[in-house]
């Protein structure tokens, strides 16, 4: 199924923007139709992710931009949550993703993990590329029984 819609958003990585991509994927999410719960299931995520750019755009000059990118499909929603900045080469960022999986060593992925596993248990599908900073991507089927027809899909949810 093709993508209808990408919105990229860049922010300075500051705490206090995170609230802004709260209300944006919000209103994405409502107008795709996705349930409360499910809003409020993508919003802890993507918070987590956010939080953990933030705290890293700022590690080497001083002031960082994260970007963030809504892939609006018509079973889907992808967020990418990338700590560099830059604009979103999509086709680059899916070769290089590989499925987020548990047994890698944290150290990995950054200390703290990213509250990866928290956004593991909150999202259908997390992949992560770290060819140039650290790149998240995190997918919420509309239906959650779709979840389990694509068979490469491995979600925590019953």
């Amino acid at each position: 199924m093709d993508m209808m819609d990408f919105i990229e958003m860049k922010l300075p990585a500051k705490s206090e923007y995170v609230g802004v991509i709260r209300l944006s994927i919000s209103g994405i999410a409502n107008r795709m139709g996705f349930s409360y719960e499910q809003i409020e299931d993508l919003k802890v995520a993507v918070s987590e992710a956010l939080t953990n750019a933030v705290s890293h755009g700022y590690e080497d000059s001083g002031h960082g931009e994260i970007t963030v990118g809504f892939g609006v499909y018509e079973d889907r929603l992808e967020v990418m949550v990338a700590d560099h900045g830059g604009s979103f080469k999509l086709n680059e960022i899916k070769d290089g993703i590989g499925p987020y999986k548990q047994s890698e060593p944290v150290e990995n992925l950054r200390e703290g993990g990213f509250g990866l596993f928290l956004i593991n248990a909150l999202m259908d599908k997390v992949q992560i590329n770290t060819n140039s900073g650290v790149i998240v991507i995190m997918t919420k089927f509309l239906n959650e029984a779709e979840v389990f027809s694509d068979d490469d899909q491995i979600s925590t949810r019953q």
